[in-house]
């Protein structure tokens, strides 16, 4: 398996990556055995229906921090996927971000503005990834809405690739992978795999190894389709009884912590797919930019974080042998 990576830095903040925190928990995220860290920001639009992105260098991480979390991951050998996200300040998920098809004249207004903010958006941080010599960029997250504009993303494709001479991936949502036909023009077929394997509450490993090999039959599908080895750009499951069946959940905190059935999400995952040649691997979800560092608080976080958790045990173990 290529990719034996975590994602880290979606919740950061201006300056958070370069603080004496941020730097411990990127140092304990390496200290993992990780070979690949893929490092967020976000930009956001004012609602779901608008159609100009905005960045927010005072509340998001400006490029200074960028390029000293990019520096760190390199200093320790890790490679890196810069993935620039947009969320919708309405709080509504951005795979609803879509317009008309055309306008009230048969033109594509709507899409033409969003798709040219985009565009400067993602093209921008194309520049900075090559520029750091990031390993590999991610185009988009979860853009549902808009994944049926090929003509667009295929034009946009073409203007990153003369930015930027690394790995290209998308990264669409589970059960949309055989939509995305313009997969073909990139580098990776992306997905966050939040695929529910947990069919009762404290699922065992084995239970979930049933669900996920049809998955992998098809995953493996769209694979062969598009002739490109996949990448989870997303995965995880919290820490919390019953996520298997709903590894995208974050919201129901009141359910009792768990730490067998998230090491046993992993455990399966990885079993399942990190020895097929097919499958480039992972960036599990996601490693907080200020982590605990004791037992006691991980004993009562039920979040996505593994750390002093089974499933980090249990991580570690498989990336060491794959």
């Amino acid at each position: 398996m290529e990719i034996k990576g975590f994602t880290y830095g979606y919740d950061a903040k201006e300056g958070d990556f370069r603080t004496a925190e941020g730097i411990a928990s990127q140092e304990l995220l390496y200290q993992t055995g990780i070979n690949w860290v893929c490092i967020c920001n976000v930009a956001e639009q004012k609602n779901c229906f608008s159609t100009e992105i905005s960045y927010d260098y005072e509340r998001h991480p400006s490029d200074r921090d960028l390029m000293a979390a990019i520096e760190r991951a390199h200093s320790h050998g890790v490679k890196v996927c810069l993935k620039p996200m947009v969320n919708s300040g309405d709080s509504i998920w951005r795979a609803y971000i879509s317009f008309p098809d055309t306008g009230m004249f048969g033109d594509n207004v709507y899409w033409d503005a969003w798709f040219d903010s985009y565009g400067k958006y993602m093209r921008y941080y194309a520049k900075l990834a090559e520029e750091t010599n990031t390993e590999m960029l991610c185009i988009g997250c979860e853009m549902c809405g808009t994944e049926r504009k090929e003509e667009y993303w295929r034009k946009l494709i073409k203007e990153i690739r003369a930015i930027y001479h690394g790995k290209l991936v998308y990264n669409t949502n589970h059960g949309h992978e055989d939509d995305v036909v313009w997969f073909d023009d990139l580098d990776y077929i992306g997905t966050s795999a939040y695929f529910p394997v947990g069919t009762m509450e404290g699922a065992s490993a084995e239970e979930m190894k049933i669900k996920w090999e049809a998955v992998k039959k098809e995953i493996k599908a769209v694979s062969d389709k598009f002739g490109k080895p996949v990448i989870f750009v997303e995965i995880g499951c919290r820490s919390a009884r019953g996520c298997a069946s709903m590894p995208w959940d974050f919201n129901h905190k009141e359910l009792p912590m768990d730490e067998n059935e998230q090491a046993n999400f992993y455990d399966s995952c990885l079993a399942t797919f990190g020895k097929e040649d097919w499958f480039a691997g992972m960036f599990w979800w996601d490693w907080s930019t200020y982590i605990y560092n004791d037992k006691e608080t991980a004993s009562k976080d039920v979040g996505f974080n593994i750390h002093l958790k089974k499933a980090e045990e249990t991580m570690m173990e498989w990336y060491r042998n794959l």
